[in-house]
């Protein structure tokens, strides 16, 4: 998944604000794990409303508005002043339409600062916590840092598996050898 370099520019400075906190006053009043609960509440309620995605994405209505109702809801959500705060810079840039976006940045800005690497896992078929776990510790090995993973069932792989780690592809399905031994033989010919 490609994310947009606006939505990384967001996410790093939402990273920076709530790590500044933490290292300036020992604890957070926000941790990094309760901005992205708080922000992904607020989302929640904006992709259930067409209405209030219109009164927030259209340029009719003025900020002043906007930003009344983004202080509105952030009150019934009881989200943290960092959350409002970004929130209403958004509304104040225009660029409350990615907040999906930013808040995908953002969890992978957290999980490299805190030396972790995602990872998106297919596999032909749903695989137990035991495979999991082994496939899980051979990526670490290979990356050389831990491994967050996001497993999903792919039926066309025929069998094996299929990691992407970062920019890494690496696959061991059954329909990747098959396409392997397909070009080579071409390439034989």
């Amino acid at each position: 998944m490609t994310l947009s370099a606006v939505a990384a520019r967001y996410a790093n400075a939402l990273a920076d604000v709530v790590s500044n906190r933490t290292s300036a006053a020992g604890n957070s009043a926000l941790q990094p794990q309760d901005a992205v609960r708080e922000l992904r509440a607020f989302e929640a309620v904006l992709a259930q409303s067409h209405d209030l995605r219109e009164v927030l994405q259209t340029p009719a209505i003025t900020g002043s508005r906007k930003k009344a109702v983004v202080g509105r809801l952030a009150d019934l959500l009881q989200l943290s002043r960092i959350s409002r705060n970004f929130l209403l810079v958004l509304i104040g840039r225009r660029r409350i339409a990615l907040l999906g976006e930013i808040l995908r940045a953002f969890e992978i800005v957290l999980d490299e600062r805190s030396g972790y690497m995602r990872a998106e896992i297919s596999s032909a078929t749903a695989l137990g916590d035991a495979q999991r776990a082994q496939i899980g510790a051979e990526l670490e090995k290979i990356a050389g840092k831990r491994i967050r993973t996001a497993w999903s069932v792919d039926e066309s792989l025929i069998g094996g598996v299929v990691a992407k780690v970062g920019s890494t592809v690496y696959d061991g399905s059954v329909r990747g050898s098959l396409e392997s031994l397909g070009r080579r033989l071409s390439a034989a010919t």
